[in-house]
């Protein structure tokens, strides 16, 4: 029985993409750079910040979650679409018979399990050392997916900025992230943001993840939590479609 061919083609988009993917976890995932900005970097980042916090170490177990997705999934592609521009193995990667969308969502999907695997580390240190409970697994476990994949298409997309330097798309990065950080409720409850700056907050994906991964320990939002999983969606959306565009003009 032969499949449709809109899904075997899909089917074949899913395996290139899981390759390319696959290809970047044996190359990308131990190197020191990468364990560094994804691991360490947001630990020191969240303890620098809670230093004289009243809360108690349990509490911030959703913030922490949040600053590792934040920066585990999108730290693979900016390091490794660079790399491999310099090496070539990028222009032979464009040249293979593999879409674009394939591209795209392989390179995002790296990040993405990259981000599940390091945000393992919180997770159970708040379970088991905190005695932080978790009371909405469902909520946690769609929080826990679509940011980490909105945030690895955020990383795909800078990464598509034509420079065989590493550090010149991670400092642009970089200048998204880190305000990301601030205005998605993550140190600052989102309803004491001050009245002028409170529109911001919905210009960041960051901000229905993390309302999200706050509730499934709380079982309290500050937005729906439809609301939050919807414009998620949209905004993984946005980015695939737009690192699709880019790719696809930097490869003529």
């Amino acid at each position: 029985m032969t499949r449709p061919p809109l899904l075997g083609q899909f089917v074949t988009e899913l395996r290139a993409g899981w390759a390319i993917a696959k290809k970047d976890m044996v190359i990308y995932y131990v190197r020191p750079n990468i364990i560094v900005t994804g691991l360490l970097f947001p630990l020191f980042m969240f303890l620098a910040f809670s230093v004289g916090n009243t809360q108690s170490p349990g509490a911030e177990i959703p913030g922490l979650l949040a600053i590792t997705i934040l920066f585990s999934a999108s730290s693979i592609m900016p390091v490794s679409v660079p790399i491999e521009r310099r090496t070539k193995t990028f222009d032979r990667l464009l040249s293979a018979p593999v879409s674009l969308n394939a591209l795209v969502f392989g390179e995002s999907m790296s990040g993405f399990l990259f981000s599940l695997a390091i945000a393992i580390v919180p997770f159970f240190a708040g379970l088991l050392i905190f005695n932080t409970p978790v009371n909405h697994a469902v909520a946690l476990v769609i929080g826990f997916a679509l940011s980490s994949f909105v945030v690895a298409s955020l990383g795909t997309l800078f990464a598509a900025y034509p420079t065989e330097s590493p550090g010149d798309v991670m400092s642009m990065l970089n200048v998204v992230r880190l305000p990301m950080m601030f205005i998605s409720g993550v140190f600052i409850p989102l309803a004491s943001i001050p009245e002028p700056w409170h529109a911001i907050i919905y210009f960041s994906p960051l901000t229905y993840g993390y309302d999200l991964i706050q509730s499934s320990y709380s079982g309290t939002t500050h937005i729906d939590p439809v609301l939050d999983v919807i414009m998620l969606l949209v905004f993984i959306a946005i980015f695939q479609v737009l690192a699709i565009r880019l790719y696809k003009r930097s490869s003529v």
